[in-house]
């Protein structure tokens, strides 16, 4: 019998990622895409492509006939204007994707949430699965959106639906096509564009491991638990460290103190956007990288046998897909 998989989020970043390793283990794949989404990460590829929303009341017959769910689908961003955005797709989304899910008879789901639920502790602690900040402590709307999305799927699984969760730390990679906040760091580091840094932590993780944990959290996962899928916890100092050691460019070596992005940020966004300007730093992306953010992922290590790939290879990829794919001159990495 053919194992068919529906997917959500299958153009972005982790969930390209995820449609490959599912079409590797021999998984029929059947994506949901937003009519608007580029779809150059799909491209190619074996995938059976509908076109549709994570609210639409047909939604339950796109399932129908896949075994299995990833819903990997979520808008991210950390502009305090989207905050309706991030709350109607997210959490009414979750919700109705797993609704939808039961109509159509899916034996199982895994739910992609983000270590962004789970919250931070104390400066220097470590957290793991067990940890759980206040909501009305996490940072941002998009914080408090996937903290809320992820109670729709705890909540679906204590009267019986059968979903696993995942918490993704910062993935890097291949196939970062928007780019994520973390591959645009990448980016302005290969452009030579970062003189300064902040002084901030992250926990970091090779995106082919996160895409295969999605599929560890099928075939070994329990159901209303939740799995951190992480890998190193490093400072940006130290990521940025290795990226010179890689390419030969030179890393920044002057820290900038939080109170400059945050200010630049607080009128970008309360004073200039609403005058029109675009603005550039995200005053929630600033506040978040004011404490690191270190995760433990040892219950995925020894429950789904999380693979933990050196973050040099992820970073080699990132910086050669970024390459190949134009975003970055070549020329500039040939000096």
């Amino acid at each position: 019998m053919v194992k068919r998989a529906f997917v959500t989020g299958g153009t972005g970043f982790v969930g390209a990622n995820l449609v490959r390793v599912l079409l590797q283990e021999g998984y029929a794949v059947r994506a949901l895409v937003r009519p608007s989404s580029r779809l150059d990460n799909l491209e190619s590829l074996e995938v059976e492509i509908f076109k549709g929303d994570l609210n639409a009341p047909d939604l339950w017959q796109q399932m129908a006939g896949c075994q299995f769910l990833f819903h990997a689908a979520a808008h991210y961003s950390l502009w305090q204007a989207d905050r309706e955005l991030l709350y109607q797709h997210n959490v009414l989304g979750t919700r109705h994707v797993l609704a939808a899910a039961s109509r159509a008879g899916i034996q199982r789901t895994v739910y992609t949430s983000s270590v962004a639920a789970i919250g931070v502790a104390a400066p220097g602690v470590i957290v793991d699965e067990t940890h759980q900040s206040p909501v009305d402590e996490l940072v941002g709307h998009y914080k408090k959106s996937k903290f809320w999305a992820e109670q729709e799927a705890l909540q679906a699984a204590a009267t019986g639906q059968d979903v696993v969760i995942v918490n993704p730390t910062t993935p890097i990679g291949a196939w970062d096509i928007k780019p994520t906040p973390t591959g645009d760091i990448i980016l302005r580091f290969l452009r030579q564009q970062m003189p300064f840094y902040m002084d901030t932590g992250l926990n970091f993780i090779d995106v082919r491991d996160v895409a295969y944990g999605h599929l560890l959290a099928l075939e070994r996962g329990q159901s209303g638990e939740r799995y951190i899928l992480g890998h190193q916890n490093l400072s940006l100092k130290a990521l940025l460290d290795q990226l010179a050691q890689l390419t030969g460019l030179r890393a920044p070596q002057h820290t900038v103190p939080s109170w400059l992005p945050l200010s630049v940020a607080w009128i970008d966004e309360q004073i200039l956007a609403p005058l029109g300007k675009s603005p550039s730093i995200p005053f929630d992306g600033v506040r978040m990288a004011k404490q690191p953010m270190y995760y433990n992922a040892s219950k995925a290590v020894r429950e789904l046998g999380l693979p933990q790939t050196p973050l040099i290879y992820a970073l080699k990829d990132a910086t050669e897909w970024f390459t190949a794919h134009g975003y970055v001159d070549r020329a500039v990495l040939q000096k």
